[in-house]
């Protein structure tokens, strides 16, 4: 691209190149609007629990390991979705909000083109309240933005923001659009069709973004990670691909989902997924959760908050059990241990610093006929294996029956001081966001 090119953004803005090859972005910030927020089924939940998002649109929090709450915790960021009822198509535009959860009020301070229904516009806060990032598609690239809450200046980045790093230094990804062959809702719509992956490239997987310096590198190719497999001869003749990639609390090791696809092969179908970590600087690449393993089932690996250990739904059947569990094991693989022998594994869990309280969902369609499209918001005390269903909230919504894309699950995410929970659902039919309060359950200090 020209050094001299203008080009718009999703909202029309002009955006400006700079130095470093980044972009600056003239923007605007709605006024704010102030509203009530609702408590939900007063009286008739474990804890209190309020609706926080205004009923003018579709709401959406991050994701179950995103925390939404701003580092002072006065804020929380939400996407509204321009629509629920069919799959996001380049051009649509979706709106970045921040809510002021003292005041009771939103405002929106930037519009995207880049978000999905999983994730939404995957908002992420830095170390503090001034900064906000998110991705949008510039120049047929979907790029990182990051939003300047105090002085409404935006720059946007070289590279693709799946997940941003503790120090807020760098951002990780794999191309945002690409990340829609194995499974859509979690990168940006297909905005340049017909892009693969053949095979186990060399020259593409996930890339790094130095936030100083705008440097974008191949962090680790899809090559160097099917060679890590413990059967790299399983993958022959298949496409590659990464999925979920995550820092740790530190920023020192990266958790990576790695998937293949074999198209028109019918003996190796599914998405033959496995798990990967790495140090921060691309070394030492280690399968951690293999193809075999993962095949008995399994979903959602979360790093713990000691950075060292990871959680994640799985059937350990090379142990002989059958049932889904939350388990714990660490980055190198060892030390697996299975969290609840009495509760079965489900959802996004997520765990506290000491591992005494598992916070976790259900899938709609696990439990259809039994909560009436309800799911149980769970909440599993570790040390006594009590469980608390914090409430339930409906999600079964009606257009999922015609693409799974558009399910909406609760996602439940810890507040910083993991006093609080944030989560979706849709009691109206209309996708929203809830907080509950867990001070009458925790009372553990954290943070």
């Amino acid at each position: 691209m020209k050094r001299r090119e203008f080009f718009k953004t999703s909202a029309g803005l002009l955006v400006t190149p700079l130095a470093l090859d980044l972009y600056h972005v003239n923007t605007w910030f709605s006024e704010k609007k102030k509203y009530t927020f609702e408590f939900y089924r007063k009286g008739e939940t474990a804890v209190p629990v309020k609706k926080v998002t205004p009923s003018d649109g579709f709401y959406l929090h991050t994701f179950y390991d995103v925390c939404p709450f701003s580092p002072s915790q006065k804020y929380l960021a939400v996407t509204k979705l321009p629509f629920q009822n069919r799959d996001a198509r380049f051009g649509d535009i979706a709106e970045i909000c921040l809510i002021d959860l003292e005041e009771e009020a939103i405002k929106t301070v930037y519009k995207t083109k880049g978000w999905g229904f999983q994730l939404g516009a995957n908002l992420e806060w830095g170390k503090t309240d001034r900064f906000l990032y998110t991705n949008d598609i510039i120049n047929n690239e979907a790029v990182c933005v990051r939003i300047d809450l105090e002085t409404g200046e935006i720059i946007a980045y070289k590279g693709p923001k799946y997940h941003l790093s503790p120090n807020e230094d760098t951002v990780i990804g794999f191309p945002l659009d690409l990340i829609n062959t194995t499974q859509m809702g979690y990168g940006v719509p297909d905005y340049s069709p017909g892009k693969e992956i053949k095979g186990a490239p060399s020259d593409n997987g996930l890339w790094k973004t130095n936030l100083k310096t705008n440097e974008k590198k191949l962090l680790v190719s899809l090559e160097e990670a099917s060679q890590s497999a413990t059967d790299p001869g399983y993958l022959q003749g298949g496409n590659c691909y990464f999925f979920h990639s995550k820092f740790n609390s530190r920023g020192d090791k990266i958790m990576q989902v790695m998937r293949c696809l074999f198209p028109g092969n019918p003996q190796k179908r599914g998405r033959n997924a496995s798990l990967l970590t790495f140090s921060g600087n691309g070394g030492n690449i280690k399968e951690i959760i293999s193809r075999e393993q993962w095949g008995y089932g399994g979903n959602h690996p979360n790093w713990h908050p000691n950075g060292n250990s990871i959680i994640m739904n799985i059937v350990p059947g090379w142990l002989g059990e059958k049932t889904m569990r939350f388990c714990k094991f660490d980055a190198d693989g060892n030390n697996f241990e299975i969290l609840s022998e009495k509760f079965s594994g489900s959802g996004h869990p997520s765990v506290t610093p000491d591992t005494k309280y598992l916070l976790s969902d259900y899938y709609v369609s696990k439990l259809k006929n039994e909560y009436n499209g309800e799911v149980p918001v769970r909440m599993i005390d570790l040390t006594t294996q009590t469980e608390v269903h914090i409430c339930k909230i409906f999600t079964d919504m009606e257009y999922m029956k015609k693409d799974p894309v558009l399910r909406l699950d609760p996602h439940p995410a810890w507040s910083r001081d993991y006093k609080q929970v944030c989560f979706n659902g849709a009691p109206n039919g209309e996708r929203s966001v809830f907080i509950a309060r867990l001070d009458e359950i925790i009372v553990e200090k954290y943070g």
